[in-house]
C-alpha cells in the first residue's frame, strides 16, 4: 500500500503554524485538534521543521515553564523526515523505526500535501493483513 492510499482515506489536513508563534499557541493547537505534532511552516507549504508534544515536554524539562512564552522555532525538531505520496507503507514504517519519529510530512514536488502518523502507518499495515487473510480463507474455501 501506498502512502497516497493512507491519504485517501484519512484526509490531507495538516495542522501548521509560524516558527514566531509562542509555544503555547502549538499546545492549543495541539489539544484543540487532538494530534501530537504540528508542521512548522511560514506558508503552509514548504517546512521549516516540526514540533511535537515530545518536543515541548522536553524543552518545558530543560528550560520550565517560560518556555510557553518562547517562540516554536526555538523548540522545534529542525531536522524532518518527509516521505513522498509513492512511499509504501511499509517504507515509512522502516523510517519512522530507524529515525525514532512518530509523525512524517508527506511532501510532493516540495510542496507539503498531508501527514502520517505510526497510527496511521499501523491501520493500513493491519487493514492489509486482513486483505490477505481474506484471499487466504476465499483461496482455502474454493480449492
Amino acid at each position: 500500500m501506498q502512502i497516497s492510499q493512507v491519504l485517501r482515506h484519512k484526509g490531507r489536513e495538516v495542522a501548521t503554524i509560524d516558527g514566531g508563534e509562542s509555544v503555547r499557541s502549538a499546545l492549543a493547537i495541539l489539544a484543540e485538534k487532538g494530534i501530537g505534532a504540528i508542521v512548522v511552516s511560514a506558508d503552509g507549504q514548504r517546512i521549516d521543521g516540526i514540533i511535537s508534544e515530545r518536543d515541548v515536554a522536553r524543552g518545558l524539562h530543560d528550560h520550565g515553564a517560560g518556555l510557553l512564552a518562547e517562540p516554536v522555532a526555538s523548540v522545534m525538531t529542525a531536522q524532518v523526515h518527509t516521505c513522498s505520496p509513492n512511499a509504501s507503507v511499509h517504507e515509512l514504517a522502516q523510517t519512522m523505526t530507524d529515525h525514532r519519529v512518530r509523525h512524517v510530512p508527506v511532501v510532493d514536488g516540495g510542496v507539503l500535501v498531508g501527514i502520517v502518523s505510526i497510527g496511521d502507518v499501523v491501520k493500513a499495515r493491519l487493514d492489509e493483513l486482513e486483505e490477505e487473510r481474506k484471499h487466504m480463507v476465499e483461496y482455502i474455501q474454493t480449492t
